[in-house]
């Protein structure tokens, strides 16, 4: 009788500490994303639209010299993008125009449930905030065009020291 009275203590600890790891896991998960959290530079580091390239029919009939091509666009997007939230309220980015990059600011805004809104002259663009950590976050395009979303994962630029 006495280890069977061990055994539902034990098991009654358990479930409280598992309850209580989960009730803070819950709140803390849930706890809205603060756009001091966005500061700072932050480099494209995947998108996968790339994998729908690759797998798509066009990608895998297309000759060596089209996939190279395809490949250094991608590779060259990926290198080039990057967002640098410079403010509460201000964001700079590289973007193309006519196949050149070109450095854009642009006004945004964090509204409730994580989107993030982009006001760039007459064009809004908004982004669900999927996942954000130190040094990670998680895009998704929010757009009506049924192949225009898709994850796009940043890593955030650590600046070196400058000696």
């Amino acid at each position: 009788m006495v280890f069977i009275g061990k055994v539902i203590a034990c098991l009654s600890t358990m479930n409280l500490s598992f309850i209580y790891s989960l009730l803070f896991a819950v709140i803390f998960s849930n706890a809205e994303i603060q756009v001091q959290q966005l500061i700072g530079k932050w480099q494209l580091v995947y998108f996968d639209g790339i994998d729908r390239v690759k797998s798509s029919p066009q990608y895998q009939s297309s000759d060596s010299a089209m996939r190279t091509n395809i490949e250094y666009k991608i590779k060259s997007r990926l290198e080039n993008t990057v967002y640098d939230f410079i403010s509460s309220d201000t964001l700079i980015y590289t973007d193309y125009e006519n196949n050149i990059i070109v450095m854009k600011k642009a006004k945004i805004e964090l509204k409730k449930d994580s989107v993030l809104t982009i006001f760039d002259g007459k064009v809004m663009r908004e982004a669900k905030i999927l996942e954000l950590e130190t040094n990670r976050m998680v895009l998704e395009p929010i757009s009506s065009n049924s192949n225009g979303g898709g994850k796009l994962i940043f890593e955030r630029v650590i600046e070196k020291e400058k000696k």
